[in-house]
């Protein structure tokens, strides 16, 4: 699996706002290039542990889904961070990610992190998975910072 990991701190941004929007799943298409995020049909609720939904990664006519399923949730209280994991459960991609909102001094951190395998692919690309989903999540990140500043 690869893992990868980006932060980022936001300062006058507390942690509950910052969660409410990067859990806000179709949101999720406005950072994510050539994506789509909508929530399943069958899903029992639009956020919360249970929650399903699809990314849909597109370029004209060639494209995959990566469905997902919150399967933890502590959203950030009374300065307390928060965190939730999705699992998963696609044919294209396995592994989890999980969504992080710290409180800090002068706002909130937040991290991002998957540890992900591409299904076909060998160990040996391992390496840059992690490089270029990395540099795709930091620059996933900015854009969220971007629409928490400018809001």
């Amino acid at each position: 699996m690869a893992r990868l990991q980006s932060s980022l701190e936001l300062s006058d941004v507390v942690a509950e706002t910052a969660w409410q929007l990067v859990t806000d799943w179709t949101a999720h298409g406005r950072w994510i290039p050539l994506t789509t995020v909508s929530i399943d049909a069958d899903s029992p609720a639009s956020s919360g542990v249970g929650c399903r939904f699809t990314g849909r990664t597109r370029l004209g006519l060639v494209g995959f889904d990566d469905p997902m399923t919150v399967t933890q949730w502590q959203p950030p209280s009374n300065g307390t961070g928060g965190r939730c994991r999705l699992v998963k459960r696609g044919p294209w991609l396995t592994g989890w990610a999980e969504i992080e909102v710290q409180p800090t001094e002068t706002g909130c951190r937040l991290v991002w992190t998957e540890d992900i395998r591409p299904r076909w692919t060998p160990h040996a690309a391992d390496p840059v998975v992690a490089r270029v989903g990395t540099m795709l999540f930091d620059r996933t990140l900015r854009h969220v910072a971007r629409e928490l500043v400018i809001g």
